[in-house]
């Protein structure tokens, strides 16, 4: 749940082991690098609860590892009070903007702004595809997306 920072994003997939998760940790380097951490409250969840209390997928931890940023984060189910607190809900795919919006729609006074994390990417790739049943190349492609996207958010929210 949000906290005390000025601005707040929640990060969303299906599982929040893969492409959240990775979202989380580079905007997360991303602010930390800019000495912004303090300005943010940053965390990642999933719209299912298939994995909830899953460590990050090992492939993701690898890509992350591989690229010197720190991933630490255990799996949960966006719930009912992110969308009181987030100002920014960011999400993969349509599927996840899907679920979002009818979840909130049941949400009274709903803060959050859902959106693709890929409406913010330059080079126009709006979805972040599912690394899951791919390998471990696909996971490098949702970091290099979301290295893009997170930098992109961050200058207009800055």
């Amino acid at each position: 749940m949000a906290g005390s920072g000025n601005k707040s994003v929640l990060f969303v997939c299906l599982g929040n082991i893969c492409r959240s998760p990775i979202a989380e940790a580079v905007f997360r380097k991303l602010v930390t690098d800019e000495g912004l951490s303090h300005q943010w409250n940053i965390d990642s969840a999933a719209t299912s609860t298939y994995e909830i209390g899953n460590p990050p997928d090992y492939r993701g931890q690898n890509c992350m590892r591989k690229h010197g940023i720190p991933m630490n984060h255990t799996a949960r189910q966006i719930t009912r009070d992110d969308f009181l607190s987030y100002d920014y809900i960011l999400c993969m795919d349509e599927s996840n903007l899907r679920d979002l919006k009818k979840k909130c729609s049941q949400v009274q006074n709903c803060k959050a702004k859902i959106e693709l994390l890929g409406s913010y990417d330059p080079q126009k790739r709006l979805i972040i595809e599912d690394p899951y049943y791919g390998r471990d190349e696909d996971f490098e492609t949702v970091y290099q997306q979301c290295v893009r996207c997170c930098k992109s958010f961050l200058d207009k929210c800055s």
